[in-house]
């Protein structure tokens, strides 16, 4: 399979939420990653575990719900196909980019390149209504970062406003509750939610572990 096969199965044509899908990790992958993500001609040998794991805080689907993963890796690909046996749409967010073979990066986006390949095989396996509610999958590292170094390429990156749907676009098409799957709820992502939040969506939050619970997303500082 290749990246942009992968893309297909990800973002399929028609079906609502897929045009937020980012392509930039399905360029990299090429050639089909085998199920337990040996080697690809443009990656040296990345091993994973592919197991899908179970989900404790949402026992049946609601329509009325999107799900933010904010997992590190791609553990969120693994709980996303986890989420898409539930009736979620796993949408990928993912927007980081590898450095040149041999350096050295802030956020390993590598495993990501190959899990994404290996989960658009598992994701054709379920079938979705082209309406099923979106799971937004992010990488918590994204903002791993620190001061500049020549010999690191600082590889790090922000979720932005304009890389998710808008306030209005969720209730229009029958969202009215955000969920964030997560250890915390990210700089970058709470200045997203803050906004939602104003606009009247529910915003909730949960460690994987307890049912979501509503928050209250404070206004962030501006250099926060």
């Amino acid at each position: 399979m290749t990246g942009k096969e992968a893309f297909e199965i990800w973002a399929p044509t028609g079906a609502r939420w897929t045009d937020w899908v980012r392509p930039v990790h399905f360029i990299a992958p090429g050639e089909a990653a085998t199920p337990n993500f040996s080697d690809t001609p443009t990656a040296p040998r990345v091993v994973m575990n592919p197991s899908i794991p179970d989900i404790y805080y949402i026992s049946e689907p609601q329509t009325d719900a999107a799900i933010i993963l904010d997992l590190p890796g791609y553990e969120g690909i693994k709980e996303g196909l986890a989420l898409a046996r539930l009736g979620w749409r796993p949408i990928p967010l993912y927007n980081g980019t590898n450095g040149q073979p041999g350096a050295m990066t802030l956020v390993d986006n590598q495993a990501i390149d190959i899990a994404l390949v290996w989960g658009a095989e598992e994701l054709s396996k379920i079938e979705l209504p082209n309406d099923a509610p979106p799971a937004f999958l992010l990488d918590s590292n994204r903002t791993n970062r620190h001061k500049m170094n020549v010999s690191v390429f600082d590889n790090s990156w922000d979720i932005y406003e304009q890389d998710m749907p808008s306030a209005a676009y969720f209730p229009e098409n029958g969202i009215t509750e955000i969920i964030v799957r997560g250890q915390s709820i990210q700089r970058d992502l709470r200045r997203i939610l803050y906004k939602y939040q104003k606009k009247g969506l529910q915003i909730f939050f949960t460690d994987g572990y307890e049912n979501a619970k509503e928050v209250s997303i404070k206004k962030p500082l501006l250099k926060n």
